[in-house]
Formats: structure tokens, sequence, C-alpha cells
């Protein structure tokens, strides 16, 4: 690897803005805030979205019921289930 041409890698803290989750993880971007968490000062990055927050991970998504192509066939030209 060349040096001087990489970011600095360093530990930043995460915050989903919709429900206050924090967390820890590696990240090459910068940030002006910064926030005490664990015992030490990180800068912090504010995310709109996050596992704490999000419909997939939270169980709060919506399938919607999908027929299958044989019932959408039988739907589309009037046939009767039996």
């Amino acid at each position: 690897m060349k040096k001087g041409i990489h970011p600095e890698y360093h530990p930043v803290v995460f915050m989903d803005s919709a429900t206050g989750y924090k967390f820890v993880s590696g990240s090459t971007k910068n940030s002006s805030e910064t926030i005490e968490f664990e015992g030490e000062t990180y800068p912090l990055i504010r995310v709109e979205i996050s596992s704490d927050s999000h419909p997939f991970y939270t169980g709060r998504q919506k399938f919607n019921q999908v027929d299958g192509r044989i019932d959408r066939f039988n739907k589309k030209y009037g046939f009767a289930q039996e």
C-alpha cells in the first residue's frame, strides 16, 4: 500500500436520530460533534436509520399477501375455487 493516500480510519459513535440508539464502529468519516460514550470521547455521526429503527430488523415490516400465479390466473378469468 502506498503511504499517505488512504483516509484515517478511527472509531466513531453512530447515533440513530429516530431512537437515540448509539453504537461504536470504525469509520473514515469525520465530524465536528463529539460525544462521551463508555468513558471515552468519540466523533458523533448522526444517521437517520439503523438496525434499531429499521422496520425489517424491528419486526414492524408489513408483508403484502401475494397470490400465487395460479390464483391470479383463476381470479383474472373468473374461475371459481373448489
